[in-house]
């Protein structure tokens, strides 16, 4: 397994030549508290050169790990872009690296808020009651309201709030 994917520009043939493969999940170099890949980088790219660029069509897909929105829980998604289509300029000729190029179209692929609903195994995805007493009134009958638990941040928030109601 290589871990770039580098294409030899004066070897390529001027029909394009298809590329699959490989990347180790290092690649990615996400922060510490981001998704984790979970295994290699898949990718099967058609390459062709325009001029000053280079063209790679294809497919490209990673498996990660998740946290949920909901649950909080962590779950395996596979993130796959189908129809990839990216273009790299080229600024000198030799060896080309896309593998920046290919990285940033999965990365793009990313869920905005990631559901354990939506993981390759998909499981139950329920927000936690708990989380939902939060903005309810104490008449409601939620065991769980954090206010009632003592907490008192929010205190002199508050009483500013009560300085306004008196006037």
């Amino acid at each position: 397994m290589s871990d770039r994917l580098l294409i030899d520009l004066p070897t390529l043939p001027e029909e394009g030549k298809n590329f699959s493969g490989e990347l180790p999940p290092e690649v990615f170099d996400l922060p510490e508290h981001d998704a984790k890949p979970l295994g290699p980088f898949s990718y099967d790219l058609y390459v062709q050169r325009f001029g000053s660029e280079l063209l790679l069509s294809g497919t490209l897909s990673a498996p990660f790990e998740f946290i949920c929105v909901r649950t909080i829980h962590p779950f395996t998604q596979t993130i796959t872009v189908e129809n990839a289509n990216v273009s790299v300029e080229i600024e000198s000729e030799g060896i080309l690296d896309a593998t920046e190029a290919i990285r940033e179209e999965v990365l793009l692929a990313f869920p905005d808020y990631p559901r354990c609903d939506e993981a390759d195994d998909p499981q139950h995805c329920e927000i936690d009651s708990r989380y939902l007493a939060v903005d309810k009134p104490a008449d409601v009958g939620v065991e769980t309201r954090p206010r009632a638990q003592g907490d008192d941040r929010w205190a002199a928030l508050d009483a500013l709030d009560n300085l306004d109601s008196e006037r």
